[in-house]
């Protein structure tokens, strides 16, 4: 898809290492993956949210 191989990837892990440091992965990491947990969940909420029944008598337009 992006063409990303371990060449680039580990061309990004030094980057990111050279900006953050090497003490600042492990909480960079952590917080990562809290996002993408949290984001995950919100979704899982979403897709169990029912949408409202249209009332009977009136259109998809509300007309």
């Amino acid at each position: 898809m992006f063409g990303l191989g371990l060449p680039e990837l580990l061309i990004i892990l030094v980057i990111v290492v050279l900006v953050f440091g090497a003490g600042k992965l492990p909480q960079l990491g952590q917080a990562l993956g809290d996002s993408i947990t949290s984001f995950k969940k919100a979704r899982r909420d979403e897709d169990t949210r029912e949408a409202p029944l249209p009332e009977k008598g009136r259109n998809a337009l509300g007309k």
